[in-house]
């Protein structure tokens, strides 16, 4: 199946979070965080704001930290992925 995020939209695949903390102790999945950094898969060709197009600041396969509850939640292909808006992403991790 493809997707293809329309205006502003952006789709992404959330990076897991490590299991293991530094000193070697192994995190249950109760005490997780909800993983912030993701890559960039999809992004529609930007927002029209008074008949210009604004276009996107992401571009694929970009590494970018999003709100942490933010987004529409999806299965493509059996994987887990979110649609968010570009205003719902922090920062681009280089």
């Amino acid at each position: 199946m493809t997707v293809k995020p329309l205006a502003d939209k952006v789709l992404i695949k959330m990076i897991e979070a490590e299991e293991t903390t530094k000193s070697g102790i192994i995190l249950a999945s109760s005490a997780k965080e909800k993983p912030q950094v993701a890559e960039v898969i999809a992004a529609g060709p930007g927002e029209t704001v008074d008949g210009v197009l604004v276009p996107m600041n992401v571009s694929v396969g970009q590494h970018i930290i999003v709100s942490k509850y933010a987004g529409t939640e999806i299965k493509v292909d059996g994987v887990d992925m979110l649609i968010v808006r570009q205003s719902d992403i922090l920062a681009v991790v280089e």
